[in-house]
């Protein structure tokens, strides 16, 4: 019978309903950030992922609630897509008691061990040699470790010795780079030789793949490939995810050096749009979308209006929890 879909085709659907709904509730936090940033709620500094959801999305829907990720100053949308609550995150950007680090991490550290994340690190690369580590206890537990970082960090000398030490130990550890371009403000190619981030891995002897990283489910399906091969003990890959983020690279960067044109070009394959306009051609109806939709933005609301209800820490009283988990 028409608009009738077989158990598989559903399931599918189902997942990427669910993927769909995680990247938009990645972009619904980050909107909720810069808007308390601005307001004054928010101290420091913040670097947004927007415009990247396909990519921690993409990646961790391959991954086991026990695997090991490690992101990005630019972490939220890491933290996220690896399964942390919405409402500590907020209450974390927040400095608040009820933080996923009780208030005392901020925007660029956060730690959630019980969902995975062994951190977020402010230090270009940091995310690449915390994952290797996390990969020789994975291969002893039958886990996978996953490094997000950006293009700028494969020119640091992490890359290159974690690359190599990778891939003659056959560690389970995927490399997923982000590639957005930008290195902070310098183009990619002002800093970085050669073509495709990826082709550096031939060096190591190990495999990779360029993909589309505004397409959920074009990283969902070398992500699988990915951390099948690592969990199978065959080593590592290296993914390079091309993408884009809509904003600059903190809040104190307007992203001048940034043509009207590119960046219009790149809102047109907004990761979230893609994602919604391929579901509606799978047969995903526009009442089950809205109703995803609607369960997210009441989410973000519900965790704000917690988060900015709950109290500051005490220093006296409160003790670190964060690697208790």
């Amino acid at each position: 019978m028409a608009g009738l879909q077989a158990p598989d085709q559903q399931q599918a659907s189902t997942r990427y309903i669910d993927a769909y709904a995680r990247m938009l509730l990645i972009r619904k936090f980050e909107t909720a950030t810069h808007r308390l940033f601005l307001k004054g709620e928010v101290h420091g500094t913040t670097h947004l992922y927007a415009g990247q959801e396909a990519v921690a999305v993409g990646v961790c829907m391959s991954l086991e609630p026990d695997d090991y990720a490690t992101g990005t100053y630019r972490g939220h949308g890491h933290a996220l897509a690896k399964g942390t609550d919405p409402e500590p995150l907020i209450a974390e950007m927040l400095g608040r008691a009820t933080g996923v680090c009780g208030g005392r991490a901020g925007s660029m550290n956060v730690i959630d061990l019980g969902h995975g994340l062994v951190g977020c690190y402010g230090i270009v690369g940091g995310s690449i040699a915390a994952a290797v580590g996390a990969g020789l206890s994975a291969a002893r537990q039958g886990r996978v470790a996953v490094c997000f970082f950006g293009d700028g960090a494969t020119n640091q000398a992490y890359f290159h010795e974690c690359m190599n030490m990778a891939a003659v130990m056959k560690l389970p550890v995927v490399f997923v780079c982000e590639n957005n371009l930008y290195a902070e403000f310098t183009p990619l190619a002002d800093a970085t030789a050669g073509a495709d981030i990826a082709g550096r891995a031939q060096s190591y002897g190990m495999p990779s793949t360029v993909v589309d990283g505004n397409d959920v489910w074009a990283v969902s399906a070398a992500a699988a490939d990915a951390v099948a091969r690592a969990r199978a003990g065959s080593g590592p890959t290296l993914l390079e995810c091309k993408t884009y983020r809509h904003y600059g690279h903190s809040k104190s960067d307007p992203a001048s050096y940034r043509s009207k044109e590119e960046v219009e070009e790149w809102l047109e394959r907004d990761p979230l749009g893609l994602a919604r306009n391929r579901l509606l051609r799978e047969d995903v109806t526009e009442a089950q979308i809205t109703a995803a939709e609607h369960a997210v933005t009441a989410q973000i609301d519900r965790a704000i209006e917690n988060a900015l209800a709950a109290p500051y820490p005490d220093p006296a009283a409160d003790a670190a929890t964060e690697f208790s988990a």
